[in-house]
This record gives structure tokens, C-alpha cells and sequence, in this order.
């Protein structure tokens, strides 16, 4: 995640139990969050949205109130990511994006809609060092 404000902090915040995909009326069953967290301090890397990463996927995400826009932010920071993990051209990247990318929509319930775009890491080889 990227931090923009010298010391700033960390909150898990927002826990939801379920939500439909697209948060859509402030209703989700909220829950505590409870976890570990492992904080690494990057300095090298230069990302604007928060990235994610699950066992199986890669995640990248898109804020905007328009949700064209939602969708076109994550998918160039697929973009990005694809090159940066397996050395991709952005136009093979794109390419995979279309056959195997999924959009959806994070959320519809405020002036800040979301997508996040999420690729299988199965699917892309480690570029060669």
C-alpha cells in the first residue's frame, strides 16, 4: 500500500462477514477484524492505488466516482504488475488482461465507486533475472 504522509498509520478497519460483490446501500454483516500483519517498507517500488496479493491472485484496484474510470485504473496497474512480475510487453499484458482478468466491482455505495481487477498467478512465469 502506498503511503504518502511521512509516519503514517495503519488501520484494517470496515470487516465485513459478507457483502455481494459491489457494496451497493451501506449494508454489508460487519464484523471485528482481527489478524497479523507484516509491514515491509519499500522504497523502491512506485504504485499509486494499493495492490493486493492472495495465495492465488494478484489484485489491483481503481477509485473514481465513475466506474469506466474504476475499471480503466485497474486495469493499466494490471498492466504495470504483469510486466513487473513476468516481464510482459504492455501489449501481451493487455492481451492477457482481456482472456484472463476479472473486473469486478468492489463498490457502488458512496461518491467513491470501486473495481478491482484480479489475474490467477498460475497464469503468468517469473521473468528471468
Amino acid at each position: 500500500m502506498p503511503v504518502f504522509v511521512e509516519g503514517g498509520l495503519f488501520s484494517c478497519g470496515d470487516g465485513h462477514a459478507a457483502q455481494g460483490d459491489g457494496e451497493v446501500c451501506v449494508t454489508a454483516i460487519e464484523t471485528a477484524l482481527q489478524g497479523r500483519f507484516t509491514f515491509i517498507l519499500r522504497k523502491d517500488l512506485a504504485f499509486t492505488y494499493p495492490r493486493a496479493e492472495t495465495p492465488t491472485h494478484y489484485l489491483t484496484m481503481g477509485m473514481d466516482p465513475d466506474l469506466d474510470r474504476c475499471a480503466e485504473i485497474a486495469l493499466r496497474d494490471m498492466i504495470v504488475l504483469i510486466g513487473e512480475v513476468a516481464g510482459l510487453s504492455r501489449e501481451d499484458a493487455y492481451t492477457l488482461c482481456s482472456i484472463a482478468a476479472d473486473l469486478r466491482v468492489t463498490q457502488t455505495v458512496n461518491g467513491s465507486k470501486g473495481i478491482h481487477c484480479m489475474l490467477a498467478k498460475k497464469l503468468l512465469a517469473p521473468k528471468a533475472p
